[in-house]
């Protein structure tokens, strides 16, 4: 079992043996562009709903190329068509597993306004074309992924998988929604940054680990079927005691008129304050 308590240094593995290919220019994202990179396989595929962009200010491409200074080769499926497999397979069987995220936004926020009103447009998208990605993208990449692949272990990432990683809250269908691990039907999730999580699993996977061994990495989140060793189910009461809703104040309610002049019966201490607006006349 991996130590917890202290972290490895990101660059203190061994490269993997891909290191001699070199930096890519691009991320391939067809087959062509493997083909002039003399690659005959990826040994990471990153898939993501927003458009590449070779930034870091793109989630997919900074994680990418982390993971080409650590020797991978990494392709990269942007914005596929979600309506069958056949885009999931365009780069071939990645070596070592397929990387998800629905991209920079949560897929939701990305599709619906706060009124639940369809957004015309993706600041994330070319030329800001809406449409481009699912509802739910997480989980709808991740099935079209084992469609393609069925043995090709999943991780998923991203603000839409770490905000849903444990059960909540679903605002657009106003129910308790389980982790989204059981959704995406995936291997495990990294939540946060995830560098540490994503190259210590890569560099485990490619030394010829199984997924079954990778249950102590800092930051990840996978399902149980039983509880494990050392670990207990602590009732939430214990620490938290529900108590008594109060009433929502409405901001609208009709007050009291602050012109409201004070009676004989009112209490002398009170003093009621009129605010009264002054118009000033010009002179003619």
């Amino acid at each position: 079992m991996t130590d917890t308590t202290s972290p490895t240094a990101l660059f203190s593995y061994r490269k993997y043996w891909a290191k001699r290919f070199g930096t890519a220019p691009i991320l391939p994202t067809s087959r062509a562009e493997m083909d002039a990179l003399d690659w005959d396989s990826c040994d990471v595929i990153l898939v993501t709903g927003d458009a590449y962009i070779d930034h870091p200010s793109f989630g997919m491409a900074l994680v990418g190329r982390l993971l080409e200074a650590q020797g991978f080769r990494v392709g990269i499926i942007a914005q596929p068509d979600w309506r069958s497999a056949d885009d999931f397979k365009k780069l071939g069987r990645p070596n070592l597993f397929f990387g998800v995220t629905s991209g920079n936004m949560d897929s939701m926020v990305n599709h619906y306004t706060s009124d639940k009103k369809i957004r015309s447009n993706d600041a994330y998208t070319a030329n800001g074309e809406a449409g481009k990605r699912p509802d739910r993208a997480v989980p709808v990449y991740s099935h079209r992924c084992r469609e393609a692949f069925k043995d090709v272990p999943i991780i998923i990432g991203g603000i839409e998988a770490s905000l849903r990683r444990i059960a909540h809250y679903d605002y657009w269908s106003d129910t308790v929604r389980k982790s989204v691990l059981f959704d995406a039907k995936a291997d495990l999730l990294v939540f946060g940054n995830a560098e540490r999580q994503i190259v210590e699993i890569a560099h485990r996977l490619a030394a010829g680990e199984q997924l079954s061994e990778l249950t102590a990495i800092r930051g990840t989140a996978y399902i149980v079927k039983t509880l494990p060793e050392g670990f207990v189910v602590k009732d939430s009461t214990c620490y938290d005691q529900p108590g008594a809703l109060s009433p929502t104040v409405n901001p609208y309610q009709e007050q009291p008129s602050c012109a409201t002049q004070p009676t004989a019966n009112d209490n002398p201490t009170e003093q009621s304050i009129s605010v009264q607006s002054l118009l000033k006349k010009n002179a003619t």
